[in-house]
């Protein structure tokens, strides 16, 4: 009997990590019947993080809010409270890139994460979890810091606009009125510094609608922000989230991998060290897919169990390393186009799972 341990990452807007999870087990089970499964739904701090604390901890609380999306739109979210003070917030349901009908590299920004953190502070938790994947913006976390009372000013002593597009305004950062920060952990889904050529403008803006030509006028603007904060723009995870990341880090909150953080709290590695295989995945496997992101964490876990690690993904790109994985399966490739894929993902996903089971039982 083969025992199969599911921990994918969310199929970014299309699917759930359960669901995925799920399909892939019901794809599998077609082609092997008598394995055994082992739902382990996973998340590194982008789209599905509340649900995965959700899922692991009995007792957890959706608090409703409503806060300013990334184009400044009302969006009815929330944020989950654990039984012992812990709240959990994802910039996904916040300021997250699926919130957008279309793509605002100047103006979206991360105003409604900061209004998720107030409304948390407002309930005197003790602590905060922060999951800060999926972002719309390239702010440099401007707007989450207003939100949380600092100033950012132009020559004129006037508050500067919104996004990306009120960073080169910015002469001053009044601080005096920033609400004081509890214990804050941020759950990154990258490693990425603020400023340079991996850095947040020049990696992540081109997803968020940046052109070549924007790049580095918004990575200077980006470096001169993290000064004024006193934050050092090269240390790594600060250009997750557009910058959100350091702006985090300058609010006093601590990094950590964000998948890390997750398989620990859902026990993922005593599920895999019981496991004889363990499938993964994500929308998109590219050659970024290897800088804390779940499935290659989910490969080291694997390996270091003996296990065989295995990959379903949306789509696999040329540029991706997939020698982490016993087998991989691309859903556009089985499906014959990314339209279809997206179609309906759980479909292909048992396609996938059946594709997988037959590397092993052929």
């Amino acid at each position: 009997m083969t025992r199969v341990v599911l921990a994918p990452d969310s199929f970014k807007g299309t699917i759930t990590a359960a669901d995925a999870a799920a399909a892939l087990a019901e794809g599998w089970a077609s082609t092997d019947p008598a394995a055994e499964f082992v739902h382990r739904p996973m998340a590194d701090g982008g789209e599905g993080t509340v649900a995965a604390f959700a899922a692991a901890v009995p007792g957890a609380r959706p608090m409703p809010i409503t806060v300013d999306g990334p184009a400044g739109v009302p969006v009815e979210t929330s944020w989950l409270l654990l039984p012992d003070g812990t709240a959990v917030i994802d910039l996904a349901s916040t300021s997250g890139i699926e919130l957008l009908d279309e793509l605002r590299p100047w103006d979206a920004d991360t105003t409604g994460l900061g209004q998720a953190l107030v409304a948390a502070l407002d309930h005197a938790v003790a602590r905060i979890v922060v999951g800060i994947g999926s972002s719309a913006s390239t702010d440099g976390g401007t707007g989450m810091l207003s939100a949380l009372g600092a100033r950012f000013l132009d020559a004129e002593g006037e508050p500067v606009a919104r996004g990306a597009r009120g960073l080169s305004d910015i002469v001053s950062a009044d601080l005096s009125n920033l609400r004081a920060a509890p214990e804050v952990r941020v759950l990154t889904d990258v490693t990425n510094p603020l400023a340079g050529p991996r850095g947040a403008a020049a990696v992540f803006g081109p997803q968020k609608g940046l052109t070549p030509v924007d790049i580095p006028a918004v990575d200077a603007e980006l470096a001169r922000v993290a000064a004024l904060l006193e934050l050092d723009a090269e240390l790594p995870g600060t250009g997750a989230a557009g910058g959100a990341g350091g702006a985090l880090v300058a609010w006093g909150a601590t990094l950590a991998p964000g998948a890390a953080e997750v398989a620990e709290l859902i026990g993922l590695a005593e599920a895999i060290a019981e496991a004889d295989v363990v499938i993964t995945g994500e929308g998109s496997y590219d050659g970024q897919s290897g800088d804390g992101k779940v499935p290659s964490f989910i490969a080291a876990l694997a390996a270091s169990a003996d296990a065989a690690a295995m990959l379903a993904a949306g789509r696999i790109t040329a540029d991706a390393d997939t020698s982490l994985f016993t087998a991989s399966a691309s859903l556009t490739e089985l499906a014959g186009s990314s339209a279809s894929a997206l179609a309906d993902p759980a479909r292909w996903l048992r396609a996938a799972g059946a594709a997988l089971a037959a590397t092993r039982w052929p």
